[in-house]
């Protein structure tokens, strides 16, 4: 921390100079709060954005643009001026397509991070309340706790912090800070809590900008992996038929330019040029759908993840429970104690500022018992601790130092140094509350030298009404769901038999073997403990979904294919996350499940096409060359070809689809095995219709003509073939992808039938090529396309 200043150096430099000092028991009024956000803006930096002529510019300078661009070279040398020009507008027009989508998507992106708030406590006309980070404003008292992310620069005022300030400095250690030291903004709270006043806030903080809380990620997904790998292959065998290509043509003499210029667009052919834009769009559209259903999504590829995820593991409070604790009694175990001690002594190891559920449960009913109109002056207080297990009071009673300690069982009892009769009376009462699925604390209160068991206090938090229904409806879609609960296990039991979860419960353990499959309950797990279930669910091969809302939560978050960030979740949990619920329960995790395989679906039919069309374009093209002993289509006609398609096919993002019934994973040699098949059938196809066109008596231009309308046609005929697993007329396309199939087809025939960029063709022969393209594909449909999914398991 060398080269951080020191609280006085902060404040020399600070932004509230000069203001007011702060009244640190009632914190500013919300009038002079407003005029301060006023006066100095939102606690937020402006972003920096790349100026769009850039961004254009970028599309330019990529493998594929520079093939064509090579193309336009070898064009221009051959005299072809206006060939060259017509693929160089076709170029420019590729790339403005792409920016466009690229800019619809992050907008999309823009929106969601505009939706996930980071939220700060701050103290205003004597109340705590929470605000989002944006509004607080210099000479604000903040509270900071484990679990959050530090919205503004701090001067502590009370209490004690460790801080994760990596991102910010480098260090990989914690720094502890308390009265008098500052907090930045962006550290991390991993451990405690502590009050303190804003010293500076947005461009103003030490650090001159504030971390980002929510990032994309750009790591490929399992689909971006697959389509690459095929991509690969494709490429392989593309650079066979080069090499035939150019062998043929140096054999017989073929000008070498235009031999450079047909094998480059054989390369450009197998390049999935709209990858990039149509998977982003799906994800885009998809995820500012969930948006408006309650579900933010912080990482693109989640999305998408969500469709392979064939176990959950899930929280039980606020998730499957309604997060609403209610006491529900207490046993004494102290001679002479009753359930009002017990209930006072818990009360008084707990804390209105921490907001924790668990404490405001319990000061409730003390309060309305007034068992805490006499309590004692406190001297320190410890919040509940994940890595102790426990919250604890202290206290001055007859001067004295005096304690009050709740927390977990077996943390409790060996403080107090239970023998064999007072263990097994601390376990009978465990049980007798866990066994209603009430959570259950110990609690324990006197002097150093004689803390003293004084009994359990039980807590009640029911399952959410829609929780059971949920999970039988996730289970529907073969996903299966455990739970997760630092409960005990007669807690964790009576729960999941509510929930229809199963009975089968769990440990976590140091040097435990852990089998999945053996598992429906996992009872007493820290949440350091999370990751070792996600990391041992992936080791038995599974596609696993956490959700989470801890601090700690943020590893077994992270690796997880699907992190779900609950709605009370700690900024830094949704940070990790891939997704975030708005929303409280399961809903949300339903609808991004059925979202990501809707999105599946249709990078499926994208993927599956874009083999078929380049095995069938490149082996016809090249056999065509080899057969006839001349180029079966001009360079111009190529481009022209691949820009209509991928016209076509970006519309796919936005198609109409059924979501899979069950979890679904790529598999390439199955892909690969089923277009295959149906590029032989293509070929064959398209070999015949060529033949037709040549037997009526067409020149040598206009058969270049016949070969890009079969190759257009098919595009459009593969894309409805393969959008769906019955009829291809049983589902109705998406308003977008029918107007661009049409926009697409009127504008192939238009420039076949006028002669625009190619020669012209008789309409007789243009309605032909259209007409038997359809029965085709139609015989395909009915005959081919079903039993071989399920001979391939496609979909």
């Amino acid at each position: 921390m060398s080269a951080t200043p020191d609280a006085q150096a902060a404040a020399r430099t600070a932004q509230a100079d000069g203001l007011p000092q702060t009244d640190t028991a009632t914190g500013l009024s919300a009038a002079e709060a407003r005029t301060r956000l006023t006066r100095f803006g939102p606690n937020a930096i402006a972003e920096q954005t790349v100026p769009v002529w850039r961004q254009l510019l970028a599309k330019f300078w990529a493998p594929v643009p520079w093939m064509l661009e090579a193309v336009i070279v070898l064009q221009i040398l051959l005299g072809r001026g206006l060939e060259a020009l017509v693929i160089a507008a076709l170029l420019v027009f590729n790339a403005v397509v792409a920016l466009v989508q690229e800019q619809r998507a992050k907008d999309a992106l823009a929106l969601l991070r505009r939706q996930l708030h980071v939220n700060a406590r701050v103290l205003r006309d004597g109340q705590w309340q929470q605000v989002p980070a944006e509004q607080v404003v210099p000479g604000d008292v903040v509270h900071i706790r484990a679990g959050d992310i530090v919205p503004a620069d701090l001067v502590l005022l009370d209490g004690a912090v460790s801080l994760d300030q990596a991102a910010l400095t480098g260090e990989s250690l914690p720094v502890d800070a308390g009265s008098g030291k500052p907090a930045y903004t962006g550290a991390i709270v991993r451990q405690g809590e502590a009050s303190g006043t804003v010293s500076a806030t947005g461009a103003h903080t030490y650090f001159g900008h504030t971390a980002e809380l929510v990032r994309v990620s750009n790591a490929p997904s399992h689909m971006q992996r697959t389509i690459f790998a095929i991509v690969k292959r494709l490429v392989l065998f593309d650079v066979v038929l080069v090499a035939l290509v150019i062998g043929f043509a140096l054999w017989h003499h073929l000008p070498l330019l235009d031999t450079a210029v047909f094998a480059l667009m054989l390369l450009v052919a197998s390049v999935p040029v709209a990858l990039p834009a149509t998977y982003t769009l799906a994800t885009a559209v998809s995820s500012q759908w969930l948006a408006h259903r309650g579900v933010l999504v912080t990482r693109l590829p989640a999305v998408e993840e969500a469709a392979a995820m064939d176990t959950l593991v899930s929280d039980k409070t606020g998730t499957l429970t309604q997060n609403s604790l209610r006491y529900a009694g207490a046993v004494a175990l102290a001679p002479g104690a009753d359930e009002n001690a017990v209930l006072r002594a818990a009360a008084l190891a707990s804390d209105d500022a921490t907001q924790d559920p668990l404490d405001l449960a319990l000061l409730a009913p003390a309060r309305e018992r007034k068992l805490l109109d006499d309590a004692p002056m406190r001297t320190a207080f410890h919040p509940f601790d994940p890595a102790t297990r426990r919250s604890e009071g202290v206290y001055t009673v007859d001067g004295q130092t005096w304690r009050a300690v709740k927390g977990a069982a077996t943390v409790i009892g060996p403080l107090c140094h239970l023998d064999a009769a007072q263990q097994a009376a601390l376990e009978a009462a465990e049980q007798q509350l866990a066994s209603s699925g009430a959570r259950v604390l110990a609690v324990a209160a006197g002097t150093d030298e004689a803390l003293q068991l004084q009994g359990v206090v039980g807590l009640s938090d029911p399952p959410r009404q829609d929780a059971a229904d949920l999970i039988a409806q996730i289970a529907q879609l073969g996903v299966r769901v455990c739970m997760a609960t630092g409960d005990s296990e007669q807690t964790a039991r009576a729960i999941g038999a509510q929930l229809g979860l199963g009975d089968r419960v769990c440990h976590i353990g140091a040097g435990k073997t852990l089998d999945p499959s053996q598992c429906d309950l996992y009872a007493r797990v820290l949440p350091e403990d999370k990751h070792h279930i996600v990391a041992a669910l992936q080791k038995a091969g599974h596609v696993t979904g956490m959700t989470g809302d801890g601090v700690n939560d943020a590893p077994a978050l992270r690796q997880a294919e699907l992190g779900i960030a609950v709605a009370s979740a700690t900024d830094v949990a949704k940070a990790a996350a891939g997704v975030v619920l708005t929303d409280p329960g399961l809903s949300g995790v339903l609808t991004v499940v059925r979202a990501g395989r809707q999105v599946h679906r249709r990078m499926l039919t994208y993927t599956l096409n874009k083999v078929l069309r380049t095995l069938e374009i490149v082996i016809f093209l090249t056999f065509g060359l080899m057969l006839t002993g001349h180029f079966v289509i001009s360079p111009l006609l190529i481009v022209l070809m691949l820009f209509a398609n991928d016209f076509a096919t970006m519309s796919i993002a936005t198609d109409r689809v059924r979501p899979a019934a069950l979890p679904q994973r790529w598999q390439v040699r199955k892909l690969m095995g089923a277009s295959m098949v149906l590029a032989g059938l293509s070929l064959l196809f398209a070999a015949g219709l060529y033949v037709w066109a040549r037997a009526q008596g067409l020149g040598p231009a206009q058969l270049q003509t016949v070969v890009f309308l079969i190759l257009v046609f098919g595009n459009q005929a593969g894309i409805y073939l393969l959008r769906s697993d019955g009829p291809l007329w049983q589902l109705a396309p998406s308003k977008w992808m029918a107007a661009a199939s049409v926009g697409d087809l009127v504008v192939v025939c238009l420039l076949a039938g006028l002669g625009v960029l190619m020669a012209a063709l008789p309409w007789f022969v243009v309605g032909t090529i259209l007409f038997a393209t359809v029965v085709f594909t139609l015989l395909l449909d009915v005959l081919v396309k079903r039993p071989l999914f399920r001979y391939f398991a496609i979909a």
